[in-house]
């Protein structure tokens, strides 16, 4: 009997995308915002707003990503620290890991004060803040209510707007944050004449200094240094009030217009974080965006944010242009939209084009955004997943250039990271423990519990070889190649034997955040010796080293004695219970439903666990997934989609990604529950928290493609809800975008650009018979098929499926 065939044409090519305009991707509210938490972000990754869409007052809240108290802090460094690490060891090798936590509590910790979790304020350590708010007090002609109120964020284009009528007028109210001009724009106007008037005005809660002259309010101050002294960061803010018709009125600290036909507002701020020039880049800066309309502004603004935005385009279904986001987000609990899941993939793609830029600051646990002095957990970088979770969507959502700051502020680590290693461990290279700040902090935090974690440094790498990995750019790699043999020579000559095996492990540290009973003990212990995460972190850097050694032809003592130490690792181990064990030892958790699934690190983001390479080791993580369960904080809940997806199970990750996108409102902190989403789609720790938001992005991606094992695998965790879509502009390692298009989970077309020459190697779907290029037919061998390809070069396959 002869077998059916169904033939599909797939083109590899260089050429770009698919014909389709765009969908309209804006986020919509019928009401003003009553909470920070409604607000809609602006930014341009250095500068920031949030307006509330108020009526008759309007409240928006100004960032800047460089407003951080604190200073460098000498006393970081304790000297007293060093001499009980033998003794530290020496307990942990004996089993007594109680006592050594105590003495790490008491000993073993920062000499400096404010890294405390939440109490960075007025400490040298330093928090992020936010800049100020914009009050504005609009008088109306008439009294008449307010009809057709609307609200909105266009992601297309990064511009928010407020538009309602009063009695026969109609106001329009825009706001961006120009990518082009590097100033916060706004346009209040009516469709009738002289119906504008508003009274504005800027404040601060503490250390700001308001005045008005001509047209512009100014508002000015130095943070807290952490001792009431002067080496705390200053800024500038001047607001210009542009109108057209009616009259300015000038005020001590305000400045109102009356019946005006458009009033415009244009914001230039600047810290001296950066800019030891700040004062004339905000003078500067404004100067040029006054000489432009606002039209032109907004045109420009639109062009340079576009640039980025416009390289990635994800269709599941037609976007609904008129229910409200809210409702949309609850709806999607219930139902399923799926081109909700592709409103909210890009708008993690859109808070990362406007949370940070090239020459920014990396995103905090903030992104760019706060409505409060002291931020929770001091809006800083904690290196234990959360940092790192911001950028895991810059390569493969292709806003490469974006990795840049974090990049960057990794290298500016290694001379504080490398006086940590020698004045904590008397050892070589360079080390970052749980969380750093703009001011190089690196030394263990306050708190052992979560502060002796000694691998956020190498994690921090792991995104240096992913950058290289993506890009395959070897002067970039040659400039990062010491930045990792540092990172390794910590490691190197830090690790001891631990008494059972001989293994290497690091020594002391912890499992972040997640404790565990001794035997015969119910006391909390966190201290502990080689957790599973930290070697998985370590082989990482060590292959990775070895890697890009042979690219670069280097053979050297880091080469040699990585090799030596590779083997004498520990191995992951798989607990009797079949669990993947957290720790050396196959202790009980004291929570085993804890937000944190470090030992699945090795799973996701890094690549030593895959149902391909290591099946064992994959029924080990998923039998811990369904064990840890699906709860959790925000960010917990974004991890864990990326995980099912690296299990290649797309409805699990799917469930996940609903679970990320449970509504939710509130923000007090809360580690065990209430995580999911506000309404205006930040992700709820709580409290608002984003690296969640950039964790959902990068595992809707991972659903859609992943490329970590050598090969591109296309629609590896299609969930069923997903059977028809198309994706644009996705990147994969080795240098290269694809598009795909599917229909009931088949793949109707796929482009493959390259970006440079190279070989990929494509794996080939089970339900393929043959694949053939014009009259060839390409080999497939063991379910994949290797295409040469130049730069330019165009292939069209025509692939052949059974029946």
């Amino acid at each position: 009997m002869m077998r059916s065939l169904f033939i599909f044409f797939i083109t590899i090519c260089v050429l770009s995308g698919f014909a389709q305009q765009p969908d309209e991707l804006t986020l919509r509210y019928h009401v003003p915002a009553t909470a920070w938490e409604e607000t809609l972000p602006l930014g341009n990754g250095r500068i920031g707003m949030m307006p509330d869409g108020g009526i008759d007052t309007e409240l928006i809240v100004l960032n800047d990503i460089s407003m951080w108290s604190g200073r460098k802090d000498p006393e970081a460094i304790n000297p007293k620290a060093f001499p009980y690490l033998q003794e530290i060891r020496q307990l942990l090798l004996a089993g007594k890991n109680m006592a050594a936590q105590k003495l790490m509590y008491a000993h073993f910790r920062s000499g400096g004060q404010g890294s405390a979790l939440g109490q960075g304020k007025d400490a040298p350590y330093g928090c992020f803040q936010m800049l100020g708010n914009m009050h504005i007090r609009y008088t109306y002609p008439t009294a008449e209510k307010t009809t057709n109120y609307e609200r909105e964020l266009s992601l297309n284009n990064a511009i928010a707007s407020t538009k309602f009528t009063k009695g026969d007028v109609t106001y329009q109210r825009e706001y961006f944050a120009s990518h082009a001009n590097d100033i916060l724009g706004a346009r209040i106007v009516a469709d009738k004449k002289k119906s504008v008037s508003m009274e504005i005005s800027l404040s601060r809660l503490e250390r700001g200094k308001v005045w008005v002259k001509d047209n512009t309010i100014f508002m000015a101050g130095q943070l807290n240094d952490g001792d009431n002294g002067n080496k705390g960061v200053q800024y500038i803010t001047k607001l210009q009030l542009i109108h057209k018709g009616g009259n300015l009125i000038t005020g001590d600290s305000s400045l109102a217009v009356k019946h005006a036909n458009e009033v415009v507002i244009l914001v230039s701020t600047s810290t001296d974080l950066l800019d030891e020039n700040y004062k004339k880049t905000v003078d500067h800066l404004l100067a040029k965006a006054a000489e432009n309309s606002f039209d032109k502004l907004k045109q420009r603004h639109t062009a340079s944010y576009q640039a980025k935005f416009n390289r990635v385009e994800l269709n599941l279904g037609l976007q609904d242009n008129v229910a409200s986001t809210p409702s949309r987000l609850a709806h999607f609990q219930a139902g399923d939209d799926p081109a909700f899941a592709a409103l909210y993939f890009q708008f993690g793609r859109y808070l990362m084009i406007s949370g940070t830029n090239e020459k920014s600051l990396p995103l905090n646990l903030q992104g760019l955004w706060a409505n409060q002095i002291q931020t929770p957990w001091n809006g800083d970088y904690h290196l234990n997943i959360n940092l790192q979770m911001n950028y895991w969507p810059a390569e493969v959502c292709n806003l490469s250039e974006l990795h840049k700051p974090l990049i960057d502020f990794t290298k500016s680590l290694v001379p504080s990271g490398e006086i940590s290693a020698k004045e904590f461990y008397g050892a070589q290279g360079w080390v970052a423990h749980m969380m750093s700040n703009p001011w190089k902090f690196t030394a263990p935090g306050e708190h052992a519990s979560w502060g002796a974690t000694n691998t956020g440094g190498a994690w921090l790498c792991a995104h240096l070889w992913e950058h290289y990995n993506f890009t395959q750019d070897k002067k970039y790699l040659k400039t990062i190649y010491p930045i990792l043999t540092g990172a390794a020579d910590f490691f190197l000559s830090s690790m001891i034997a631990e008494p059972k095996h001989g293994w290497l492990v690091t020594a002391p540290s912890t499992s972040p955040e997640n404790a565990f009973y001794v035997p015969g003990s119910k006391e909390r212990v966190y201290v502990c010796m080689g957790p599973t995460m930290d070697v998985q972190i370590i082989h990482e850097l060590f292959t990775n080293i070895l890697a890009a050694a042979e690219i670069l032809g280097i053979r050297d003592q880091h080469t040699t004695r990585i090799k030596e130490t590779l083997s004498k690792l520990p191995p992951m181990q798989v607990s009797p219970k079949g669990y993947l064990q957290e720790w050396l030892e196959d202790y009980q958790e004291v929570e085993p439903k804890h937000r944190h699934v470090s030992h699945l690190y090795g799973l996701y983001p890094s690549n030593q666990i895959s149902p391909s390479t290591t099946p064992d080791l994959a029924a080990a993580a998923r039998a811990t997934l369904n064990r840890r369960g699906d709860e959790g904080t925000g960010w917990s809940r974004a991890w864990k989609i990326n995980f099912w997806a690296r299990l290649q199970d797309g409805n699990r990750a799917y469930k996940l990604l609903k679970s990320l996108l449970e509504p939710t409102s509130g923000s007090e902190v809360n580690m065990n529950s209430g995580g999911g989403t506000y309404p205006n789609l930040f992700c709820a720790h709580p409290p608002f928290q984003i690296d969640g938001n950039f964790g959902g992005t990068a595992g809707v991606a991972e659903m859609l493609i992943q490329s970590q094992n050598g090969y591109i695998e296309v629609l590896p965790a299609l969930p069923d809800v997903w059977a028809d879509g198309s994706f644009k502009g996705l990147r994969v390692r080795g240098g290269a975008e694809v598009n795909v298009k599917w229909a009931n989970k088949k793949i109707t077309s796929l482009t493959l650009q390259a970006s440079l020459k190279n070989s990929f190697k494509l794996k080939v779907p089970a339900d393929i018979a043959s694949i053939r290029q014009g009259t060839k037919s390409l080999t497939i061998e063991n379910g994949f098929t290797n295409i040469q390809m130049n730069k330019g070069e165009r292939l069209e396959l025509k692939m052949i499926y059974k029946h």
